[in-house]
């Protein structure tokens, strides 16, 4: 007779599985650039976002009408960084590569890290961080027209809306039982996005083709990396999953070089194996859980 342990085991390992989500989600980044020119940024975050929204809410079925106001008070400000996170991001992906946006967002977690545990050790870690942000500036000589300074601080913004998401998350954690919270926040991620969205793309947001392709990167970039974190977590210890976390980076500029043709120069690699070093350290030595999977 099978076991309930045994009937609960992820059909893939948790290590292939937690790598083919973040695989997914720099692909779908990768895919959602090349919705820029027809919607741009903010057009192509609405529909991802949108579009999340609705899987989430047919796959969970949500009982929103139960939520109370004190419930709903910790929601809005986790939907709210969600959304302001998900549009400086793609953003910053309209000047930088990606490799260097998912480098730069990092950031945000590292700091989060250090206030949560002040720890000596710690403060090394985000130094060498910052050590990698300068290499990536113009100054630090990975290339100006690289890495323009409203890129790189569209993708610090989105950094520190990822620090503020993982706080709010927390507090969703502690008060709105299951998915209920999770589902609940891309609602009210998709409300923040929808005006900037509509400026930037207008009716163009509800043509066939849009909508086709949006759902193609809202797949990617949640429904199916959210599934796969899920699984992998219940294997893995979340520090672990931290430093397993900390190679996004480069797993971005990967999916840049193959899907669209993004180069980084040699000084744009070692700032990455900056921040990538530090991200894993700062979880492999740290307080645990300081890192949450952004839903970009």
């Amino acid at each position: 007779m099978t076991s309930a342990a045994t009937r609960a085991r992820p059909s893939l390992p948790p290590v292939p599985s937690l790598l083919l989500a973040m695989l997914s989600i720099q692909g779908g980044a990768a895919f959602a650039k090349t919705l820029f020119p027809t919607l741009g940024p903010a057009g192509t975050t609405t529909v991802r976002v949108a579009l999340a929204a609705a899987l989430l809410m047919l796959v969970f079925r949500p009982a929103l009408s139960r939520l109370t106001w004190v419930q709903w008070r910790a929601i809005l400000p986790y939907g709210a960084a969600l959304g302001l996170m998900n549009l400086a991001f793609y953003e910053s992906l309209r000047l930088l590569p990606l490799g260097l946006a998912v480098t730069l967002e990092f950031v945000g977690p590292l700091l989060l890290a250090l206030a949560l545990s002040r720890r000596p050790l710690d403060v090394a870690w985000v130094a060498l961080a910052g050590l990698g942000i300068v290499l990536i500036s113009p100054i630090g000589g990975g290339g100006a027209a690289n890495a323009p300074l409203l890129g790189i601080v569209l993708a610090l913004v989105a950094g520190g809306m990822w620090a503020l998401y993982i706080l709010a998350g927390g507090a969703v954690g502690r008060r709105v039982p299951g998915t209920t919270g999770v589902v609940a926040g891309m609602l009210v991620a998709a409300l923040v996005t929808l005006p900037f969205g509509v400026v930037q793309a207008g009716p163009a947001l509800l043509t066939p083709h849009a909508l086709l392709l949006g759902l193609g990167v809202a797949v990617l970039s949640s429904a199916l990396p959210y599934t796969l974190e899920m699984r992998a977590l219940r294997a893995i210890p979340a520090r672990i999953f931290g430093v397993m976390m900390s190679i996004e980076p480069a797993l971005a500029a990967l999916s840049g070089l193959l899907f669209l043709s993004e180069r980084l120069t040699a000084v744009q690699w070692a700032a990455m194996a900056c921040v990538i070093a530090a991200s894993a350290g700062i979880n492999l030595t740290g307080k645990a859980g300081a890192h949450s999977e952004p839903v970009n």
